[in-house]
Parts: structure tokens; sequence; C-alpha cells
């Protein structure tokens, strides 16, 4: 049986990684971002390995262009049973300059985002017996200067997570939450732009503070997305696995 999964934040780094591993992994995938012609490189390297996707673009925040497309995947792809929640953006600034639209977007991508798609989502997973929530956290959950609205986001997510296997679980369903720490990605030259040193230099040094001795790479964090979504992971529930190279509280 060929079970579809829905990717957000899908046209590049962490969600796109994680939608060419789950293709890998036999699902049809749908990814979908706020540009559809931004998708298309995903999907194109998911088609061209063998596997079926589609693009598609939504503003995960709003709840009828959510309905829209979780809508369109069913007529196009199929039901999806699993879902993964990535797509987030940057406002970062310290508390006293950020501003209250810097608060709010934060919020809807990343909170709204996830309640909105998730509950469009959990309905097909309910009707099949079986689903997949994996939600993306992050280390910043734990606390991180300039980014009071990003980092209480994340800690959201952990908390949106562990209520949706309470009430879930019964239906065959898991949620699940990966908090990736230090990633290569497009966010990450944001990080190191907005603090005024290159990219080279940033990583130099966040690779000194990680015990494994290098930063991350996306397929990292899609490795253990693909657990979180596979038959093996059934009863695991409920649960934050931080990638980040060492330890964490």
């Amino acid at each position: 049986m060929t079970r579809t999964a829905l990717v957000t934040g899908a046209a590049r780094g962490i969600g796109a990684a994680t939608a060419l591993r789950l293709a890998a992994d036999g699902f049809r995938v749908a990814v979908l971002d706020l540009r559809e012609q931004d998708c298309e490189e995903t999907v194109d390297a998911i088609r061209a390995a063998g596997g079926d996707a589609l693009a598609l673009d939504a503003d995960v925040g709003d709840t009828d262009a959510a309905a829209a497309a979780v809508a369109r995947v069913v007529d196009e792809l199929g039901a999806p049973t699993v879902l993964v929640n990535n797509a987030g953006i940057l406002r970062d600034n310290l508390l006293f300059k950020m501003t209250e639209n810097d608060w709010d977007s934060v919020m809807s991508v990343h909170l709204r985002g996830a309640f909105l798609m998730t509950r469009a989502v959990q309905k097909h997973q309910v009707e099949a017996g079986w689903g997949r929530i994996v939600n993306l956290s992050s280390t910043s959950a734990l606390g991180n200067r300039g980014q009071a609205n990003y980092a209480t986001a994340k800690a959201g997510i952990q908390g949106f997570t562990k209520t949706l296997a309470f009430e879930l679980g019964r239906y065959g369903i898991t949620a699940n939450a990966v908090a990736p720490g230090f990633i290569g990605t497009d966010m990450i030259r944001q990080t190191a732009e907005r603090m005024h040193i290159t990219y080279e230099q940033f990583v130099e040094a966040a690779a000194k503070e990680i015990p494994v001795g290098r930063i991350g790479v996306p397929e990292d964090i899609a490795n253990a997305v693909s657990f979180f979504c596979s038959e093996a992971a059934g009863f695991v529930n409920g649960q934050v696995l931080y990638v980040a190279g060492g330890p964490k509280a």
C-alpha cells in the first residue's frame, strides 16, 4: 500500500531533504511552499528517482489556503496520512526591537500553520486508522537570544505535539517532534547576516561547540523524520527528539 505524505516548507533545506527521503521510503509526496514554482526542483528530483510527487502552494497560516491545499492533495495524489509541519520563518530581534509584526508573523507560520494543516489532515488519518504527524521544533525552544518569537513558537510546537499524541493515539495516529540544532540552511545564512559575520565564520564557530565536531545537514533531520513516519515507530508517540550533535535538556 502506497501512502501519501505532505511536507510543508519543502522547497528547500530541511523540507526538501525530508520530501526526498520520504519519497525514497516509498511515499507519494506533496511538496508545499509559499510559491508552487519554488517546489518544482524538489518535485523533479523525486520524479527523476522514480517517485510520485505534487508541487503546490499555500500560506499555511491562512485557513482557506490550508484547507484548499489538503483538498488538492486528496484529489491529485491521494488522502495524506503523513504530515510533516516544517514551514517556518525567522524574524529575529532583541525584545526591545521586536515589532508586533515580527511576533505575529512567526506565530502565524509556525503555530497557526501547524494547527491548521494538522486539523485539515487528521480527518483523513482517522478515516484510514493510521497516521504520522511530525512537527519541526528547534533547540531554540530551550531559549535563544534574539529569538523570543521563534523560541516561543518552537516551544509551543512541543506542547502541541504532546497534546496531539494524547488526542489522536487511539486512532492509530502518532505525533512526534524533531528539534534540530545548528543545521546548514538558508535560515542560518540569515542569522549570520543579522550578526554581521560571514556564514563561514558562523559555521566554524558553531562546529567548535558541537560534540560531534560539525554542523548538521538537512539530511540529518530528514533521517529522524523518516523514522517517526515509519511502521517501526508505531509505539513512539508524543516525543521530542533533539538532533543537534550532542545532548540537549
